[in-house]
């Protein structure tokens, strides 16, 4: 029996690179989408990949192809040549503070490339006769200035870019799953972090600085809103959530968080905390980190999700947060090391 087919657009990414492992790991042929550069930029996905020529094109393995969501005539092709089971549209300009800088980009990625994807699957659909599931990544910035906590029922407030392009794609998914019987779950994550969170986020950026500061590699982290307060869960389990969702037995829309917030201080009091020092010490106030429109609490409540969908999160934030110290101490270790003997800085993310 041949496995089931999925399609993960922005594979790349810390979620993309969860979301392969999961999938493998149930038997699925994994098919991902990677823009074309000119250097690597697999590295989060480099223990799960094998020459193409090594694999059996009807057997579960990872496949990656090139795409991109401003293709639309790229991304026809790609459905007609993997003719997927389920459909996960990750891929986004995700960082909040640079779609301030590149709101064109990002407005032409994150809503009108899921838009040229949804164009794309309604035409297989029709053509084929077969129905492809997406899942929509959507975000908790979409609720913006909206009173915490936020669920299924608040409305979206965006105070940015990428939140207001996130505010169209997440619309342009329900006009398509009511226009056209498309199978389209539209999933609200709450921030997620891991050890593979890129460096430029706050979360990796504490982190990647501890261990930094630790090794005698950084002296100083720069930051600005320390009282900012986001509910932070463990991005391996919310993958998770983005599958039962296409195994729902509805196209449906769900908010998934911890149901908890804390602020970047408390993430800086336990990350510095892990390793017996005072967060005060290192820490220094830098205005460029500020944004034009500040997002000051998201907290969701994801009862729905936990209800329909059985889903619930496990890591906690005490936990999250060391897991992502302890392998950016191991990162440091390594990268100090490496310039020891004369090789180059490592980066990661």
């Amino acid at each position: 029996m041949a496995p089931s087919r999925a399609l993960i657009i922005g594979i790349t990414g810390q979620d993309g690179s969860y979301l392969a492992e999961f999938l493998l790991a149930r038997g699925y042929q994994v098919h991902g989408v990677i823009r074309r550069a000119s250097s690597f930029n697999t590295a989060r996905l480099d223990h799960l990949y094998r020459d193409h020529h090594d694999l059996d094109p009807t057997a579960p393995g990872l496949i990656l192809h090139h795409g991109d969501l401003t293709d639309g005539s790229g991304l026809r092709r790609l459905l007609n040549t993997v003719k997927p089971h389920e459909i996960y549209n990750l891929g986004a300009q995700s960082h909040v503070r640079v779609s301030f800088d590149q709101a064109e980009y990002t407005a032409d990625v994150v809503a009108q490339g899921t838009l040229r994807l949804l164009e794309a699957v309604r035409d297989y659909q029709q053509a084929t006769g077969d129905q492809a599931r997406l899942y929509q990544a959507g975000s908790s910035e979409m609720f913006g200035a909206a009173p915490a906590p936020q669920s299924e029922a608040t409305a979206f407030y965006p105070r940015s870019p990428y939140a207001v392009a996130k505010v169209a794609a997440h619309w342009y998914a329900v006009n398509y799953r009511e226009s056209y019987d498309l199978f389209v779950a539209n999933g609200i994550l709450f921030n997620h972090e891991s050890p593979r969170r890129g460096e430029t986020f706050v979360t990796r950026k504490i982190s990647r600085a501890v261990g930094r500061i630790v090794h005698g590699l950084q002296d100083k982290l720069y930051l600005c809103n320390l009282e900012a307060v986001r509910d932070w869960g463990f991005a391996g389990d919310y993958v998770e959530a983005m599958w039962r969702m296409l195994r729902h037995g509805r196209a449906d829309d769900f908010v998934i968080a911890t149901g908890s917030g804390h602020s970047v201080r408390q993430f800086l009091e336990l990350a510095f905390g892990r390793v017996g020092r005072d967060y005060r010490d290192f820490v220094a106030f830098d205005p460029r980190f500020l944004r034009p429109a500040e997002v000051n609490r998201l907290e969701g409540d994801a009862r729905r999700a936990a209800d329909a969908l059985g889903w619930r999160p496990k890591v906690s934030f005490a936990e999250l947060v060391a897991m992502m110290v302890d392998s950016d101490l191991d990162l440091a270790a390594r990268e100090l090391s490496l310039r020891d003997n004369g090789h180059a800085a490592v980066h990661v993310g």
